[in-house]
């Protein structure tokens, strides 16, 4: 329960900063402008409001459905549909009655606000705590495989040596290479080393369909050993007698030398006694151990720093910018990548809603985690509300694009329909994303069972 609430937590500050800073983008340029703004919501309120308050013009306030958040504009059709008021005579504080081009910087404004906080928050984050990562070439123990890679050829404990031949780049990590096999359709082969003899690995033409209907996320993972860190008071592993800096090597008589071995094999063994081989100042010893009903002991695994030669780069304040915005760059670049796969029917399945993007949070808070998917949903956030959408963003300067070439602005009857239109579309949308995440809660649920 702890750990939904600290997930949950995370989402609603993230998306709080994103929607409330998202929205300032539309009102300070509106307020510059002189354009009423009649309310400014954190979330929706459909008939009743968490809080609020009315300053000069404005009632500013936090609804109850997190959902987003709005600004409702003088003379403007938006999501609250209000025709009654487009029907009266146009006032000089209104939207409507503003040239173009100030309507369009007011329209931008929320991208534009979403794609500096995203370069900035990238920027400060590797200002603060540098780059981290491990490259391949650095994962000694090879690799952990999901079981569809076991299918098409590689073996725990592979070494991944080139991709088509091509040796892999020094600062090339385990996930670039999943996301290349996975976004790239040209790859063919990968090259792996397998105790020392240098093999060819076949990539098959539905890798990607396959990957995303059996959901495997992390096909490759490196491989660690499992030496006890710290061990959980009162629980089971403490009362065997397990101390920290044993070496795990066996679950009845399986091994079980790296932390994925022993993960997968007492989950073979939940709410039953196994006996679990250790190495102990140089000896090993085999001590009866209960698992959990959820496969655990309460052991936690020394930090995989202890094994691996970790690359950390650092930053200087103004080195930081630039590489901010790199960062930013390659968050779309990869984002617009994987929207192709959006569209095939493995990829649909895995359109998620709030609970996959909650999931994305750690279950314990970690502030470099946190500022790091807030910047990720800043980015997506300024992609996809840039779409030429009707009730988007993008849909509002598709059609002022449209008035400036043309001189004149569509109907207000055609803005009223598309308006209408864009938010069955994005409803649609939103109802099928969280069913996707209610169907696969239900189904793990009975999967479990």
């Amino acid at each position: 329960m702890e750990e939904i609430l600290i997930k949950a937590l995370g989402l609603i500050m993230s998306l709080s900063i994103l929607v409330v800073l998202h929205e300032l983008g539309h009102f300070i340029p509106a307020k510059l402008f002189g354009v009423r703004v009649e309310k400014f919501y954190l979330f929706f309120d459909p008939w009743i409001s968490l809080f609020k308050f009315k300053k000069g013009d404005t009632e500013y306030g936090i609804g109850w459905v997190p959902l987003g958040g709005y600004v409702k504009l003088s003379g403007m059709i938006d999501e609250s549909m209000d025709t009654e008021q487009m029907a009266q005579e146009p006032q000089p504080w209104e939207f409507r009655t503003k040239p173009a081009w100030q309507r369009l910087i007011i329209m931008i404004g929320g991208v534009t606000v979403n794609v500096i906080l995203g370069i900035l928050i990238y920027s400060m984050i590797l200002f603060t705590w540098g780059k981290a990562y491990l490259p391949a070439n650095e994962a000694k123990y090879g690799v952990d495989v999901s079981p569809y890679m076991e299918e098409i050829g590689f073996k725990n404990g592979d070494r991944i040596t080139a991709i088509d031949n091509t040796p892999l780049a020094d600062n090339i990590t385990y996930h670039d290479i999943f996301l290349e096999l996975l976004l790239d359709e040209n790859i063919q082969t990968l090259q792996v080393d397998r105790n020392g003899q240098n093999l060819d690995i076949e990539i098959p033409d539905d890798f990607e369909a396959q990957i995303l209907s059996r959901k495997e996320k992390n096909p490759f993972a490196e491989r660690i050993p499992f030496v006890a860190d710290s061990i959980l008071p009162k629980s089971t592993a403490g009362k065997a007698g397990i101390q920290k800096g044993d070496a795990f090597q066996t679950v009845n008589g399986q091994p079980a030398e790296y932390f994925s071995d022993f993960v997968r094999q007492v989950g073979k063994h939940k709410g039953e006694k196994v006996t679990i081989g250790l190495i102990r100042d140089q000896k090993l010893i085999e001590v009866p151990v209960e698992i959990s009903e959820n496969g655990k002991i309460g052991v936690g695994n020394t930090n995989a720093a202890k094994f691996f030669n970790f690359e950390t780069k650092t930053y200087t304040f103004f080195e930081s910018i630039p590489a901010g915005y790199k960062e930013a760059e390659n968050t779309v670049t990869n984002y617009v990548r994987q929207m192709r796969l959006l569209f095939t029917k493995e990829g649909a399945s895995q359109i998620g809603g709030f609970g996959t993007i909650g999931n994305l949070f750690p279950a314990s808070w970690n502030w470099q985690r946190f500022w790091g998917l807030t910047a990720f949903l800043s980015m997506v956030l300024a992609f996809m509300n840039i779409l030429p959408i009707p009730a988007l963003d993008g849909g509002h300067v598709m059609f002022l694009i449209y008035e400036m070439i043309a001189g004149r602005p569509p109907g207000e009857k055609f803005m009223e329909y598309a308006q209408m239109t864009g938010i069955i579309i994005l409803v649609g949308l939103m109802v099928f994303a969280n069913g996707n995440d209610l169907w696969s809660g239900i189904s793990s649920f009975f999967e479990a069972k």
